[in-house]
């Protein structure tokens, strides 16, 4: 059995400017724990994420699923710290969507794949904290 992670928050700015926040490099560093993202932002193209977690160097990694620029963004994710192995199996969908949200904007995390209600808690907790960062950065620039 898998179940999903999610979180949500209101954003007071644009689906533009989240967009902007979801896909430029140093932006996602602010708001995802230090993490450095490289990609070309095409469908099909891998991406991966370099940072430091208590002390040790992590590349999570994964292939960018979807691409709909304003609306949604969605990534197979594959971290080692996960402990298991690097094969289709282990390998997560991350989505993030944009939606009208009166005069700002919804922001959604899912993250399927887990492996029971526990981790699904313990990842849409983790997304709630990376989405209230998120807003901090947004609403402060």
């Amino acid at each position: 059995m898998t179940t999903t992670a999610r979180a949500d928050i209101h954003v007071d700015a644009s689906r533009d400017r989240l967009w902007e926040a979801l896909t430029d490099p140093d932006t996602i560093a602010r708001f995802l724990f230090g993490s450095r993202v490289e990609t070309d932002w095409r469908e099909g193209s891998p991406i991966t994420y370099h940072g430091e977690w208590d002390g040790k160097p992590y590349e999570d990694k994964g292939v960018i699923l979807e691409f709909v620029p304003g609306d949604r963004l969605v990534t197979s994710y594959y971290s080692p710290l996960s402990g298991k192995p690097d094969e289709p199996a282990s390998y997560q969908t991350v989505s993030y969507l944009l939606a009208d949200d009166g005069d700002g904007t919804l922001v959604a995390i899912t993250q399927d794949g887990c492996a029971d209600d526990a981790e699904a808690e313990r990842m849409g907790e983790n997304w709630g904290m990376v989405l209230q960062t998120l807003k901090t950065v947004v609403e402060g620039d």
